[in-house]
């Protein structure tokens, strides 16, 4: 079975999964490899702070581990 990220995850659980969610946490101007906020901040949270839209970086990152 292939991982799913979730809104609900925070930035440190799905950093976890694979070094390749750096690079699309990148192309969304999100640093937060060296955040302190991602041990706690959801990705729902994340993106509304930054006005994103969490649907968008949920489906990239669920491409990464597509089977």
């Amino acid at each position: 079975m292939s991982a799913k990220v979730n809104k609900d995850m925070t930035f440190h659980q799905v950093l976890q999964m694979s070094p390749e969610v750096a690079n699309v946490l990148r192309k969304y101007n999100l640093g937060c490899v060296g955040c302190m906020g991602a041990m706690n901040e959801t990705l729902e949270q994340g993106c509304i702070a930054h006005g994103l839209d969490v649907n968008d970086i949920l489906r990239d990152l669920n491409a990464l581990f597509a089977e």
